[in-house]
Protein backbone atom coordinates (compact mmCIF):
# COMPACT_ATOMS: atom_id res chain seq x y z
CA UNK A 1 0.00 0.00 0.00
CA UNK A 2 1.29 3.70 -0.54
CA UNK A 3 2.80 5.08 2.36
CA UNK A 4 1.15 8.80 3.66
CA UNK A 5 3.12 11.70 2.92
CA UNK A 6 5.82 12.75 5.98
CA UNK A 7 4.14 15.66 5.90
CA UNK A 8 0.81 14.34 6.71
CA UNK A 9 0.99 14.31 10.89
CA UNK A 10 -2.89 13.75 10.83
CA UNK A 11 -3.90 10.66 12.52
CA UNK A 12 -6.96 9.37 12.40
CA UNK A 13 -8.14 7.09 15.50
CA UNK A 14 -9.98 5.19 13.00
CA UNK A 15 -7.52 3.58 10.86
CA UNK A 16 -9.12 4.49 7.14
CA UNK A 17 -6.00 3.32 5.27
CA UNK A 18 -4.27 0.85 7.29
CA UNK A 19 -4.93 -1.78 9.35
CA UNK A 20 -6.77 -1.87 13.10
CA UNK A 21 -4.04 -2.31 15.58
CA UNK A 22 -5.07 -5.21 18.00
CA UNK A 23 -5.54 -2.63 20.73
CA UNK A 24 -8.18 -0.83 19.02
CA UNK A 25 -10.39 -3.52 18.38
CA UNK A 26 -13.71 -3.92 19.67
CA UNK A 27 -15.69 -6.38 21.23
CA UNK A 28 -18.89 -8.62 19.92
CA UNK A 29 -21.54 -6.40 21.55
CA UNK A 30 -19.91 -3.41 20.32
CA UNK A 31 -19.56 -4.78 16.46
CA UNK A 32 -23.60 -6.17 17.05
CA UNK A 33 -24.50 -3.03 18.23
CA UNK A 34 -23.07 -1.17 15.22
CA UNK A 35 -24.21 -3.53 12.68
CA UNK A 36 -27.95 -3.76 14.02
CA UNK A 37 -27.87 0.00 13.95
CA UNK A 38 -26.76 -0.22 10.59
CA UNK A 39 -29.27 -2.61 9.25
CA UNK A 40 -32.15 -1.54 11.31
CA UNK A 41 -33.27 1.21 8.75
CA UNK A 42 -36.66 2.00 7.59
CA UNK A 43 -36.72 3.04 4.19
CA UNK A 44 -35.85 -1.42 3.71
CA UNK A 45 -39.81 -1.64 4.73
CA UNK A 46 -40.74 -0.15 1.91
CA UNK A 47 -39.67 -3.29 0.19
CA UNK A 48 -41.17 -4.98 2.56
CA UNK A 49 -44.48 -3.78 1.72
CA UNK A 50 -44.18 -4.99 -1.31
CA UNK A 51 -43.55 -8.58 -1.01
CA UNK A 52 -46.67 -8.22 1.57
CA UNK A 53 -49.04 -7.17 -1.03
CA UNK A 54 -47.79 -9.98 -3.11
CA UNK A 55 -47.47 -13.01 -0.60
CA UNK A 56 -49.46 -15.48 1.76
CA UNK A 57 -47.93 -15.13 5.60
CA UNK A 58 -46.27 -18.50 4.97
CA UNK A 59 -44.68 -17.81 1.73
CA UNK A 60 -43.87 -14.18 2.62
CA UNK A 61 -41.96 -15.86 5.66
CA UNK A 62 -39.56 -18.57 4.10
CA UNK A 63 -38.99 -15.40 1.07
CA UNK A 64 -37.87 -13.23 3.96
CA UNK A 65 -35.88 -15.89 5.40
CA UNK A 66 -34.40 -17.32 2.44
CA UNK A 67 -33.11 -13.88 1.02
CA UNK A 68 -32.08 -12.80 4.86
CA UNK A 69 -29.71 -15.81 4.67
CA UNK A 70 -27.91 -15.48 1.69
CA UNK A 71 -27.57 -11.23 2.12
CA UNK A 72 -26.47 -12.74 5.88
CA UNK A 73 -24.55 -15.22 4.53
CA UNK A 74 -22.64 -13.37 2.16
CA UNK A 75 -22.21 -10.15 4.27
CA UNK A 76 -20.82 -12.51 7.06
CA UNK A 77 -18.19 -13.57 4.73
CA UNK A 78 -17.08 -10.43 4.02
CA UNK A 79 -17.35 -9.13 7.66
CA UNK A 80 -14.78 -12.19 8.89
CA UNK A 81 -12.40 -10.80 5.76
CA UNK A 82 -12.47 -7.77 7.61
CA UNK A 83 -11.90 -8.59 10.66
CA UNK A 84 -8.79 -10.67 10.07
CA UNK A 85 -6.92 -8.08 7.70
CA UNK A 86 -8.23 -5.03 9.93
CA UNK A 87 -8.87 -3.10 6.11
CA UNK A 88 -11.99 -1.58 5.24
CA UNK A 89 -13.25 -3.09 1.94
CA UNK A 90 -11.42 -0.28 -0.36
CA UNK A 91 -8.40 -1.11 1.24
CA UNK A 92 -8.63 -4.54 0.52
CA UNK A 93 -9.25 -4.10 -3.57
CA UNK A 94 -6.00 -2.77 -3.56
CA UNK A 95 -4.99 -6.32 -3.29
CA UNK A 96 -7.36 -7.28 -5.32
CA UNK A 97 -7.50 -4.86 -8.66
CA UNK A 98 -3.97 -3.12 -7.57
CA UNK A 99 -2.93 -0.34 -6.69
CA UNK A 100 -4.76 2.08 -9.08
CA UNK A 101 -7.28 -1.02 -9.82
CA UNK A 102 -8.83 0.06 -6.61
CA UNK A 103 -9.46 3.57 -7.24
CA UNK A 104 -12.86 2.05 -9.31
CA UNK A 105 -13.79 0.19 -6.11
CA UNK A 106 -13.20 3.84 -3.81
CA UNK A 107 -15.18 5.77 -6.52
CA UNK A 108 -17.91 3.05 -6.91
CA UNK A 109 -18.50 2.70 -3.12
CA UNK A 110 -17.97 6.13 -2.12
CA UNK A 111 -19.93 7.95 -4.57
CA UNK A 112 -22.87 5.71 -3.96
CA UNK A 113 -22.94 6.08 -0.65
CA UNK A 114 -22.93 10.18 -0.93
CA UNK A 115 -26.05 9.64 -3.29
CA UNK A 116 -27.66 7.17 -0.87
CA UNK A 117 -26.92 10.36 1.81
CA UNK A 118 -28.72 12.72 0.00
CA UNK A 119 -31.38 10.83 -0.89
CA UNK A 120 -31.87 10.21 2.78
CA UNK A 121 -31.45 13.98 3.46
CA UNK A 122 -34.12 14.92 1.41
CA UNK A 123 -36.55 12.19 2.53
CA UNK A 124 -36.08 13.53 6.08
CA UNK A 125 -37.10 17.17 4.94
CA UNK A 126 -39.59 16.48 3.12
CA UNK A 127 -41.41 14.28 6.10
CA UNK A 128 -40.68 16.40 8.48
CA UNK A 129 -42.12 19.47 6.56
CA UNK A 130 -45.43 17.11 5.86
CA UNK A 131 -45.78 16.30 9.75
CA UNK A 132 -45.63 19.89 10.31
CA UNK A 133 -47.40 21.29 7.63
CA UNK A 134 -44.35 23.19 6.26
CA UNK A 135 -44.73 24.47 2.70
CA UNK A 136 -41.90 26.49 2.69
CA UNK A 137 -38.71 25.60 0.46
CA UNK A 138 -36.65 27.49 3.42
CA UNK A 139 -38.10 24.99 6.30
CA UNK A 140 -37.70 22.07 4.24
CA UNK A 141 -33.48 23.18 3.59
CA UNK A 142 -33.14 24.34 7.40
CA UNK A 143 -34.01 20.82 8.09
CA UNK A 144 -31.88 18.82 5.58
CA UNK A 145 -28.66 21.05 6.40
CA UNK A 146 -29.21 20.55 10.47
CA UNK A 147 -29.87 17.06 10.49
CA UNK A 148 -26.71 16.62 7.76
CA UNK A 149 -24.72 18.20 10.28
CA UNK A 150 -25.65 15.93 13.14
CA UNK A 151 -24.60 13.58 10.55
CA UNK A 152 -21.56 14.17 9.50
CA UNK A 153 -20.35 15.41 12.96
CA UNK A 154 -21.30 11.38 14.34
CA UNK A 155 -19.40 9.98 11.22
CA UNK A 156 -16.05 12.64 12.40
CA UNK A 157 -16.12 10.93 15.23
CA UNK A 158 -16.26 7.90 14.02
CA UNK A 159 -16.77 4.23 15.05
CA UNK A 160 -17.51 5.35 19.03
CA UNK A 161 -20.12 7.91 17.51
CA UNK A 162 -21.77 5.43 15.77
CA UNK A 163 -21.49 3.35 18.69
CA UNK A 164 -23.16 5.25 21.32
CA UNK A 165 -26.12 6.56 18.73
CA UNK A 166 -26.58 3.04 18.10
CA UNK A 167 -26.60 2.22 21.33
CA UNK A 168 -29.19 4.42 22.48
CA UNK A 169 -31.47 4.77 19.54
CA UNK A 170 -31.91 1.10 18.44
CA UNK A 171 -33.38 -0.53 21.36
CA UNK A 172 -36.29 2.12 21.12
CA UNK A 173 -36.92 2.33 17.69
CA UNK A 174 -37.39 -1.90 17.81
CA UNK A 175 -39.58 -1.26 21.02
CA UNK A 176 -41.97 1.24 18.79
CA UNK A 177 -41.40 -1.16 15.42
CA UNK A 178 -42.91 -3.70 17.35
CA UNK A 179 -45.32 -1.91 19.37
CA UNK A 180 -46.69 -0.34 15.12
CA UNK A 181 -46.38 -4.28 14.59
CA UNK A 182 -49.08 -5.65 17.33
CA UNK A 183 -51.27 -2.05 16.62
CA UNK A 184 -51.09 -3.26 12.73
CA UNK A 185 -51.99 -7.20 14.15
CA UNK A 186 -55.03 -5.76 16.23
CA UNK A 187 -56.54 -4.29 12.85
CA UNK A 188 -56.40 -7.94 11.03
CA UNK A 189 -57.35 -10.43 13.60
CA UNK A 190 -54.10 -10.88 15.24
CA UNK A 191 -51.93 -13.63 13.54
CA UNK A 192 -54.77 -15.89 12.68
CA UNK A 193 -56.00 -12.73 10.31
CA UNK A 194 -52.65 -11.44 9.25
CA UNK A 195 -52.39 -15.11 7.70
CA UNK A 196 -55.71 -15.49 6.26
CA UNK A 197 -55.15 -12.63 4.18
CA UNK A 198 -54.80 -13.48 0.53
CA UNK A 199 -52.03 -11.82 -1.74
CA UNK A 200 -53.48 -9.17 -4.73
CA UNK A 201 -53.26 -11.52 -7.50
CA UNK A 202 -52.65 -8.30 -9.50
CA UNK A 203 -49.04 -7.78 -6.99
CA UNK A 204 -47.65 -11.02 -7.67
CA UNK A 205 -43.94 -11.40 -8.26
CA UNK A 206 -41.78 -14.59 -8.87
CA UNK A 207 -39.74 -15.89 -6.18
CA UNK A 208 -36.99 -15.35 -7.58
CA UNK A 209 -37.87 -11.36 -7.96
CA UNK A 210 -38.64 -11.58 -4.40
CA UNK A 211 -35.46 -12.92 -3.11
CA UNK A 212 -33.59 -10.62 -5.22
CA UNK A 213 -35.52 -7.49 -3.64
CA UNK A 214 -34.69 -8.79 0.16
CA UNK A 215 -30.47 -9.61 -0.99
CA UNK A 216 -30.79 -6.19 -3.01
CA UNK A 217 -32.28 -3.99 0.11
CA UNK A 218 -28.79 -3.95 1.58
CA UNK A 219 -26.08 -6.14 -0.34
CA UNK A 220 -24.79 -3.13 -1.66
CA UNK A 221 -24.18 -1.58 1.47
CA UNK A 222 -23.33 -5.08 3.15
CA UNK A 223 -20.20 -5.24 1.19
CA UNK A 224 -19.04 -2.23 3.23
CA UNK A 225 -19.42 -4.27 6.03
CA UNK A 226 -15.51 -4.38 6.91
CA UNK A 227 -15.73 -1.05 7.53
CA UNK A 228 -16.77 -1.85 10.99
CA UNK A 229 -15.79 -5.68 11.20
CA UNK A 230 -12.04 -4.55 10.98
CA UNK A 231 -12.64 -3.80 14.72
CA UNK A 232 -13.47 -6.39 15.43
CA UNK A 233 -11.44 -8.81 17.93
CA UNK A 234 -12.30 -12.53 15.94
CA UNK A 235 -13.42 -13.67 12.71
CA UNK A 236 -15.89 -15.34 14.59
CA UNK A 237 -17.02 -12.35 16.39
CA UNK A 238 -17.88 -10.60 13.03
CA UNK A 239 -19.17 -13.44 11.43
CA UNK A 240 -22.08 -13.54 14.33
CA UNK A 241 -22.13 -10.24 14.50
CA UNK A 242 -22.99 -9.72 10.67
CA UNK A 243 -25.62 -12.84 11.20
CA UNK A 244 -27.65 -9.94 14.05
CA UNK A 245 -27.52 -7.77 11.91
CA UNK A 246 -27.87 -8.58 8.27
CA UNK A 247 -29.90 -11.77 8.57
CA UNK A 248 -32.74 -10.62 11.90
CA UNK A 249 -31.94 -6.65 11.76
CA UNK A 250 -32.66 -6.53 7.55
CA UNK A 251 -35.30 -9.32 8.17
CA UNK A 252 -37.23 -7.90 10.68
CA UNK A 253 -37.32 -4.45 8.90
CA UNK A 254 -38.71 -5.92 5.87
CA UNK A 255 -41.39 -8.17 7.79
CA UNK A 256 -42.80 -5.23 9.44
CA UNK A 257 -42.80 -3.24 6.36
CA UNK A 258 -45.27 -6.69 4.90
CA UNK A 259 -47.64 -6.21 7.86
CA UNK A 260 -47.89 -2.57 8.04
CA UNK A 261 -48.80 -2.44 3.75
CA UNK A 262 -51.33 -5.65 4.53
CA UNK A 263 -52.81 -4.02 7.49
CA UNK A 264 -52.64 -0.24 6.89
CA UNK A 265 -51.79 0.07 3.22
CA UNK A 266 -48.07 1.68 4.12
CA UNK A 267 -45.26 -0.38 4.78
CA UNK A 268 -43.42 2.70 6.15
CA UNK A 269 -44.25 2.80 9.74
CA UNK A 270 -43.31 6.51 10.24
CA UNK A 271 -45.90 7.12 8.18
CA UNK A 272 -48.24 4.93 9.74
CA UNK A 273 -47.54 6.90 13.02
CA UNK A 274 -48.52 10.25 11.24
CA UNK A 275 -51.52 8.45 9.65
CA UNK A 276 -52.70 7.10 13.86
CA UNK A 277 -51.66 10.72 15.18
CA UNK A 278 -48.59 10.29 16.78
CA UNK A 279 -46.44 12.48 15.31
CA UNK A 280 -44.00 13.14 17.85
CA UNK A 281 -43.33 9.58 17.71
CA UNK A 282 -43.09 9.17 13.97
CA UNK A 283 -40.55 12.33 14.05
CA UNK A 284 -38.36 10.13 16.41
CA UNK A 285 -38.63 6.61 14.61
CA UNK A 286 -37.51 8.78 11.82
CA UNK A 287 -34.14 10.81 13.05
CA UNK A 288 -33.04 8.49 15.00
CA UNK A 289 -33.01 5.42 12.29
CA UNK A 290 -31.87 7.68 9.66
CA UNK A 291 -29.43 10.00 11.93
CA UNK A 292 -27.34 6.58 12.14
CA UNK A 293 -27.82 4.86 8.80
CA UNK A 294 -26.53 8.01 7.31
CA UNK A 295 -23.95 8.50 9.78
CA UNK A 296 -22.88 5.33 8.60
CA UNK A 297 -23.38 6.13 4.94
CA UNK A 298 -21.25 9.19 5.92
CA UNK A 299 -18.66 7.16 7.27
CA UNK A 300 -18.25 4.94 4.37
CA UNK A 301 -17.67 8.33 1.74
CA UNK A 302 -15.27 9.40 4.10
CA UNK A 303 -13.09 6.22 4.35
CA UNK A 304 -13.20 5.77 0.63
CA UNK A 305 -11.88 9.31 -0.01
CA UNK A 306 -9.05 8.76 2.16
CA UNK A 307 -8.11 5.66 0.01
CA UNK A 308 -9.05 7.62 -3.20
CA UNK A 309 -6.70 10.27 -2.29
CA UNK A 310 -4.39 8.30 -0.10
CA UNK A 311 -4.41 10.12 2.93
CA UNK A 312 -4.48 8.73 6.57
CA UNK A 313 -7.40 10.59 7.39
CA UNK A 314 -11.02 10.32 6.71
CA UNK A 315 -12.09 13.56 8.08
CA UNK A 316 -11.72 16.17 4.77
CA UNK A 317 -13.78 13.48 2.87
CA UNK A 318 -16.26 13.16 5.30
CA UNK A 319 -17.51 16.68 5.37
CA UNK A 320 -16.63 16.98 2.03
CA UNK A 321 -19.14 14.12 1.22
CA UNK A 322 -21.67 15.51 3.28
CA UNK A 323 -21.54 19.15 1.80
CA UNK A 324 -22.22 17.32 -1.69
CA UNK A 325 -24.78 14.92 -0.55
CA UNK A 326 -26.57 17.84 1.40
CA UNK A 327 -26.42 20.21 -2.04
CA UNK A 328 -28.03 17.39 -3.91
CA UNK A 329 -30.78 17.41 -1.63
CA UNK A 330 -31.14 20.70 -1.55
CA UNK A 331 -31.94 20.39 -5.35
CA UNK A 332 -34.15 17.91 -5.13
CA UNK A 333 -32.47 14.80 -6.73
CA UNK A 334 -33.47 12.56 -3.67
CA UNK A 335 -36.59 12.45 -5.81
CA UNK A 336 -34.86 10.78 -9.23
CA UNK A 337 -31.58 9.55 -7.65
CA UNK A 338 -32.98 5.93 -6.30
CA UNK A 339 -33.30 4.44 -9.10
CA UNK A 340 -29.98 5.08 -10.42
CA UNK A 341 -28.56 4.26 -7.45
CA UNK A 342 -30.14 0.96 -7.48
CA UNK A 343 -28.66 0.18 -10.92
CA UNK A 344 -25.69 0.61 -9.03
CA UNK A 345 -26.44 -2.28 -6.96
CA UNK A 346 -26.01 -4.30 -9.33
CA UNK A 347 -21.99 -3.25 -10.16
CA UNK A 348 -21.11 -3.73 -6.12
CA UNK A 349 -21.72 -7.10 -5.04
CA UNK A 350 -19.71 -8.74 -7.89
CA UNK A 351 -16.75 -6.11 -5.98
CA UNK A 352 -17.39 -8.41 -2.83
CA UNK A 353 -17.35 -11.35 -4.41
CA UNK A 354 -13.44 -10.79 -6.46
CA UNK A 355 -12.25 -9.82 -3.16
CA UNK A 356 -13.70 -13.04 -1.17
CA UNK A 357 -12.25 -15.40 -4.04
CA UNK A 358 -8.95 -13.55 -4.46
CA UNK A 359 -8.63 -13.92 -0.51
CA UNK A 360 -9.27 -17.12 -0.34
CA UNK A 361 -7.04 -17.78 -2.84
CA UNK A 362 -3.96 -15.69 -2.56
CA UNK A 363 -4.07 -14.02 1.16
CA UNK A 364 -5.55 -15.85 3.96
CA UNK A 365 -2.30 -17.48 5.71
CA UNK A 366 -0.78 -13.95 5.30
CA UNK A 367 -4.05 -11.46 5.79
CA UNK A 368 -3.34 -9.11 2.98
CA UNK A 369 0.27 -7.77 5.12
CA UNK A 370 0.91 -4.43 5.41
CA UNK A 371 3.52 -2.77 3.12
CA UNK A 372 3.15 -5.46 0.59
CA UNK A 373 3.98 -4.73 -3.16
CA UNK A 374 1.40 -4.60 -4.86
CA UNK A 375 0.75 -4.06 -9.07
CA UNK A 376 -0.81 -0.68 -9.73
CA UNK A 377 -3.34 -3.05 -11.45
CA UNK A 378 -4.40 -6.73 -11.36
CA UNK A 379 -6.15 -6.60 -15.60
CA UNK A 380 -7.46 -10.39 -14.26
CA UNK A 381 -9.40 -9.65 -11.58
CA UNK A 382 -10.55 -6.13 -13.45
CA UNK A 383 -11.79 -8.23 -15.74
CA UNK A 384 -13.39 -11.04 -13.67
CA UNK A 385 -15.16 -8.08 -12.83
CA UNK A 386 -16.69 -6.63 -15.81
CA UNK A 387 -17.68 -10.02 -16.53
CA UNK A 388 -19.83 -10.85 -13.39
CA UNK A 389 -21.24 -7.33 -13.50
CA UNK A 390 -22.53 -8.18 -17.37
CA UNK A 391 -23.36 -11.07 -16.47
CA UNK A 392 -25.56 -9.91 -13.51
CA UNK A 393 -26.30 -7.43 -15.28
CA UNK A 394 -28.14 -9.37 -18.29
CA UNK A 395 -30.06 -11.82 -15.17
CA UNK A 396 -31.44 -8.98 -14.49
CA UNK A 397 -32.65 -7.79 -18.01
CA UNK A 398 -34.12 -11.23 -18.46
CA UNK A 399 -35.22 -12.19 -15.43
CA UNK A 400 -32.40 -15.32 -15.18
CA UNK A 401 -32.21 -16.32 -11.09
CA UNK A 402 -31.01 -13.89 -8.78
CA UNK A 403 -28.75 -10.90 -10.35
CA UNK A 404 -27.15 -10.19 -7.12
CA UNK A 405 -26.48 -13.51 -6.30
CA UNK A 406 -25.15 -14.77 -9.73
CA UNK A 407 -22.91 -11.44 -9.83
CA UNK A 408 -21.68 -12.85 -6.11
CA UNK A 409 -21.26 -16.41 -7.39
CA UNK A 410 -19.49 -15.87 -10.58
CA UNK A 411 -16.75 -13.08 -9.58
CA UNK A 412 -15.93 -15.49 -6.47
CA UNK A 413 -15.35 -18.32 -8.51
CA UNK A 414 -13.45 -17.06 -11.22
CA UNK A 415 -11.14 -14.65 -9.44
CA UNK A 416 -10.72 -17.84 -6.88
CA UNK A 417 -9.84 -19.98 -9.79
CA UNK A 418 -7.63 -17.36 -11.74
CA UNK A 419 -5.71 -16.47 -8.73
CA UNK A 420 -5.13 -20.23 -8.36
CA UNK A 421 -3.24 -20.79 -11.85
CA UNK A 422 -1.23 -18.06 -11.19
CA UNK A 423 1.83 -16.82 -9.13
CA UNK A 424 0.53 -14.61 -5.89
CA UNK A 425 1.97 -10.93 -7.17
CA UNK A 426 0.62 -11.59 -10.98
CA UNK A 427 -0.74 -9.33 -13.63
CA UNK A 428 1.30 -5.69 -12.95
CA UNK A 429 -0.21 -2.58 -15.09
Amino acid sequence: MSAAPETETVIDRDYPVTPVPQHARKGFFSLMVVLLGFTIFTPTMLAGAALGQSFALNDLLVVILLGSAVLGAYVAVLGWIGARTGLTTVVMARYTLGSRGSKLASILLGGTQIGWYGVVIGTIGELTAQAFGWESFAAKAAVMVVVSALMCATAVYGYRGMYWVSLISTPLILILAFWVMFRSLEEVGGWAGLAAVQPDASMSMPIAVAVTTVVGTFVSAGTQAPNWTRFGRTGRQAVLACVIGFLIGNGLMIFFGAVGAITFGEGDFVLVLFNLGLVGWGLFLLFGNLWKSNADAAYSFGVAGAELFEKPSKTRFVIIGSIIGTVLALFGVNEHLPQYLGLLGTFIPPLGGVIIGDYLARWRRTQMPEGEALPRANWVNLGVYAISCALAWFAGEFGIGIPPIIGVVAALVLSFALARLSPRRPFAG
